[in-house]
């Protein structure tokens, strides 16, 4: 598909079609017609077949209220889903991230001016990345082209850049490339973007629900700015609610109402797509009604689940998971608790979930309870002999053992002192007499001569050096004040005297 300036856009979905409406009515002499060509978009699976000399200004007229939309493109439009016809073509209609678009916003700033410099949104599903990405190559009226990570490798990479770079004047932006899901792109993937982006070729707009700071190769991320989309409020999809029963041209067309919305913002879990999706199913699930009333009853007849958003290889593991530990440190058995019973609702591993109690209750309970890492242990055997959904039982007991139970990190803190000592110091020579001397020559050389053992002293102590010579003023462990580490304090104050004063 070529326009009046030579450019080439390739790869268009029915919503970038609709996205670049907005450009032919602004700039009338770009007329973008089809000749005889089908135009598939690889990502989302919509397949648009146009008659010959469709002009995108018919689209652009009906999108300003000019003329009606032609039979065969209003059939395209009523066959997309919901969440593809409610997308929104500006920054006016785009919900959410006020933070990012609002007035006199960072990125707001930047569209408003006309230039951008390559970013990465980083957000949960269904938050607007893909939206805005769209709507700024339509606000800034740049050739805008599109890659999945799924399906693109380096070649593709590589020939979208040179069909950008041959296609660009001196004067206009950069065009845009948008990849969805970059987390996803290996690392020669990546590589392959560098030169590009930092040329200006191509303005980058990747898009990701993983943590970019591991998932996306420094260079790359050192090259683009990172914005945070956040999850939507209750605010945002109550609205995005109502603008669907109220603008979409296929649900303005019943008597809907929203008598209840408790249970569709708890199914979608701060997204959007998923929300509408639920919405039309609900609504389709009561077509043979004259009225569709929306109550949290119907929506859970309709799904008859609860799918809870938790993906066990992505940020909201970790996230949960970080959580769930944390409770535990900051002495929270309620918060515990139901971080636990998130993750065992989401599906998560219960085995991953023994190991990190293990974890816990041996670098956040340590000496205060030792108690502890055995209770954990034996939730860990009790899991893997009972197995599920009975393990749920001695994963709680531990999780709220381990909560309520006194706190101490001084095995956790000395063990990694020790690591930094010996990186810093190398490899100390151990005493002689500390030594053993399984032979005469040994013996000869004074391996173990002067040794003091332990057990021939009354107390069964008594004080000799251990730490190596160039070490023995390094103090590493320090007790903490809990009941049971206070007595081991006293017990090495009495031993060692001023050495374990403090």
């Amino acid at each position: 598909m070529h326009n009046g300036y030579g450019l080439s856009f390739y790869h268009i979905s029915l919503n970038s079609v609709f996205q670049y409406a907005a450009i032919v009515r602004a700039e009338p002499c770009l007329h973008v017609h089809y000749a005889n060509k089908t135009f598939s978009d690889r990502k989302d699976g919509i397949y648009t077949s146009l008659p010959d000399c469709c002009l995108l200004s018919n689209i652009a007229d009906y999108f300003f209220g000019l003329s009606p939309i032609s039979p065969y493109l209003c059939s395209q439009i009523m066959s997309q889903p919901l969440a593809e016809r409610l997308r929104p073509r500006t920054l006016d209609d785009y919900i959410g991230q006020k933070h990012l678009v609002g007035e006199g916003a960072v990125l707001r700033r930047m569209i408003d001016a006309g230039r951008i410099s390559s970013f990465i949104l980083w957000g949960p599903p269904g938050v607007g990345k893909t939206t805005l990405a769209q709507i700024i190559a339509g606000r800034l009226k740049t050739p805008f082209y599109t890659l999945s990570a799924v399906t693109s490798g380096v070649k593709d990479v590589r020939d979208v850049i040179d069909r950008a770079g041959k296609n660009r004047f001196f004067n206009e932006a950069s065009p845009i490339l948008f990849i969805d899901e970059i987390h996803r792109f290996s690392k020669s993937q990546q590589d392959s973007l560098l030169g590009a982006v930092e040329r200006g070729t191509v303005t980058l707009i990747g898009a990701t629900t993983e943590n970019p700071s591991f998932e996306v190769i420094r260079p790359l991320l050192s090259r683009c700015q990172l914005y945070v989309l956040k999850p939507l409020e209750k605010e945002d999809l109550e609205g995005l609610l109502r603008r669907a029963v109220t603008q979409d041209v296929v649900l303005r067309e019943r008597d809907i109402e929203l008598r209840e919305t408790a249970a569709l913002l708890r199914y979608c879990g701060g997204d959007a797509r998923k929300l509408l999706n639920i919405l039309e199913l609900v609504v389709e699930s009561l077509a043979s009604e004259p009225k569709a009333v929306i109550t949290d009853e119907v929506v859970v007849r309709s799904l008859q689940q609860n799918p809870l958003a938790y993906d066990k290889d992505g940020e909201m593991h970790y996230d949960i998971i970080s959580a769930f530990i944390k409770s535990i440190r900051g002495s929270d058995p309620d918060a515990a608790v139901y971080w636990l019973a998130r993750m065992i609702e989401g599906g998560e591993d219960p085995k991953f979930i023994a190991r990190r109690l293990v974890i816990s209750a041996a670098e956040d309970i340590g000496l205060a309870n030792p108690n502890a890492l055995l209770l954990a242990n034996a939730a860990f055997d009790a899991v893997q002999k009972i197995g599920w959904p009975e393990g749920r039982i001695p994963l709680a007991e531990a999780t709220v053992y381990l909560a309520t139970s006194p706190k101490s990190n001084s095995a956790y803190l000395a063990i990694d002192k020790a690591l930094d000592l010996v990186r810093r110091t190398g490899n100390q020579p151990v005493p002689l007499h500390i030594r053993n001397a399984p032979t005469k020559l040994m013996k000869d050389l004074g391996y173990n001569d002067g040794y003091k053992y332990p057990h021939d002293y009354p107390g069964h102590f008594t004080p000799q050096q251990y730490m190596p010579d160039e070490l023995t003023a390094e103090r590493i462990w320090h007790g903490q004040h809990s009941p049971a580490e206070e007595k081991l304090c006293q017990r090495m104050a009495g031993l060692w005297g001023e050495r374990y004063s403090n």
